[in-house]
This record gives structure tokens, sequence and C-alpha cells, in this order.
């Protein structure tokens, strides 16, 4: 069974600083492109951070220049390096990746991990 393993989450203060780890594990073949989105309360689910297999990575506005993927494709590991973190990014964040597995090309989730940036 193919799954994503979302790690490093949890409280901080302002201005701190988290790296979230998501892991993939399971009977895979190949791996496309990998995110991290966030969901905070109240609002949509949205796009944080995309790496592609290969190419520029991508950032919504609010984190360019704070946050950071990035990929350890030997480790099937994808990283989100977050700095100078405020209370608008307290946050379920959730790692994204399409995947080839025994059925094909799929998208897969993990489980959410909770981010929370208080004083």
């Amino acid at each position: 069974q193919v799954q994503l393993v979302e790690s490093g989450g949890g409280l901080v203060q302002p201005g701190g600083s988290l790296r979230l780890s998501c892991a993939v594990s399971g009977a895979i073949f190949g791996i496309n492109a990998m995110a991290w989105y966030r969901q905070a309360p109240g609002k949509q689910r949205e796009l944080v951070a995309h790496a592609p297999t290969t190419g520029s990575t991508n950032y919504t506005d609010s984190v360019k220049g704070r946050f950071t993927i990035s990929r350890d494709n030997a480790k099937n590991t994808v990283y989100l390096q977050m700095n100078s973190l405020n209370p608008e990014d307290t946050a379920v964040y959730y790692c994204n990746a399409a995947l080839y597995g025994m059925g094909g090309w799929d998208d897969y989730w993990g489980q959410g991990i909770q981010v929370t940036v208080d004083s």
C-alpha cells in the first residue's frame, strides 16, 4: 500500500522555524511532481510549494523568501523548510505527490500535520 507519511509539525513561536518531511512508502515505480498544501480553519486548501521532477520550484506569494521545498529522490522524500513563521502560517499541512504505482499514475495525499504558530 502506497502511503505518504508526514512528520515535523508542531507548535512554534512567531519568527521560528520548522522543517516538514514527507516520505513515500510502498511499492512505487516513479515519482513525478511533489508539493505541499495547507488548510487553515475556515479556509480552502491552498498550494504552498511545488517541486517538479525537473525545473524550478514554485511558491505561493505569502511564503516566498521564507519557505523552501526540496526533494531527496534517493529517499523518496520531500521537505518543506519554513522560516520566519507567523500566525498566518498556522494550518494543517498536507504532502501531495504524483506517483506511479501498481495501478499506474495517481495522485496521493498525506494524512496532514498540524503547524501552529503562537506565542
